[in-house]
């Protein structure tokens, strides 16, 4: 927050700003407010300058962003239970492979959690639910696992590059980007191409850096809107090839497809990311992402196995 003098004239001596601190020096202060518009004010006009804490997040935004990632990354099919979306993506990541409660109300009943582990078993899929932060808690006899971050940035904070895009992006993945599809170390499995390329009434960008029978890094973008009318885009697969780790390319790689999505209408971005990644944690909130909540997966304690093939993000 700044607050500073106002010159002679004005009906009062002085007035705040609240938004973005872009520089401080002998001679000036820059505020970007948040209509976007940029103050900057003379030193010896300021009275206060003062750090404020994050606005705090509702459980309504929440469920919206929630949202707008389960269309971003639906699975091949889903169904609705007692206000839980229930995604099925042949066994290929958690979020394609579990329910999530985004209705508010959803039921904890007995009765629903029984349907729910039914729709799983009868596609051989383990029972797995989704739990964001404050949308819904382990049942009774069912264990957490495998929490996650989800972290977002309103893309007029960001700072991106101009000019033309250092990527190439394509409509659908490319065999070369589903060459470079890794999970858990491994190789994509069958299923994984039907599964990456599905959204639901958004658009898809496949980011890929470097030759075509041999790619340094390799990224998702999904451009999607939320309930809330707020339009996202979610920054999925990211990857980079090891002999190119610490180079900047996971960096140039999430602006590129912040970029992107800002191109197709996306005034917001997300991304989920396991909170013991300590070093990718970082990089995003060298980039301008912030936490937004967190989610986990729960399982039946009699349940608990393998995780779904390429992880559980």
């Amino acid at each position: 927050m700044l607050r500073y003098r106002l010159p002679p004239g004005h009906t009062h001596p002085m007035t705040d700003v609240i938004g973005e601190l872009v520089s401080i020096d002998a001679g000036a202060v820059s505020v970007r407010g948040r209509d976007g518009a940029l103050v900057q004010v003379a030193a010896e006009r300021v009275v206060a300058l003062k750090p404020l804490g994050p606005k705090p997040i509702r459980t309504s935004e929440i469920r919206s962003l929630e949202a707008a990632a389960a269309d971003g990354w639906p699975g091949v099919e889903r169904e609705w239970i007692d206000g839980w979306q229930l995604r099925f993506g042949h066994g290929f990541t958690g979020r394609a492979n579990s329910a999530a409660p985004l209705e508010p109300g959803a039921s904890m009943t007995a009765e629903t959690l029984a349907e729910i582990v039914d729709r799983y078993a009868a596609r051989g899929l383990p029972p797995t639910l989704s739990l964001p932060d404050r949308l819904g808690s382990a049942p009774a006899g069912w264990s957490t696992y495998n929490e996650s971050a989800v972290m977002a940035a309103d893309i007029s904070n960001l700072a991106l590059r101009d000019g033309d895009s250092a990527i190439a992006v394509t409509e659908q993945p490319t065999a070369e980007w589903l060459d470079s599809l890794h999970y858990q170390g491994g190789k994509a499995p069958a299923g994984a191409a039907e599964v990456a390329a599905a959204v639901r009434g958004g658009t898809l960008g496949f980011g890929m850096i470097g030759a075509r029978s041999s790619s340094a890094a390799v990224g998702r973008a999904a451009v999607t809107t939320a309930p809330d009318g707020r339009c996202w885009v979610g920054l999925t697969s990211l990857w980079v090839s090891p002999d190119h780790r610490r180079n900047g390319l996971g960096t140039l790689m999430c602006g590129e497809l912040v970029r992107w999505g800002r191109e197709h209408g996306a005034t917001h971005a997300y991304l989920q990311v396991a909170v013991d990644n300590t070093h990718a944690v970082g990089l995003y909130r060298d980039l301008g992402f912030v936490d937004h909540h967190h989610y986990r997966y729960a399982r039946p304690e009699n349940a608990i196995g393998p995780n779904p093939v390429g992880g559980v993000r």
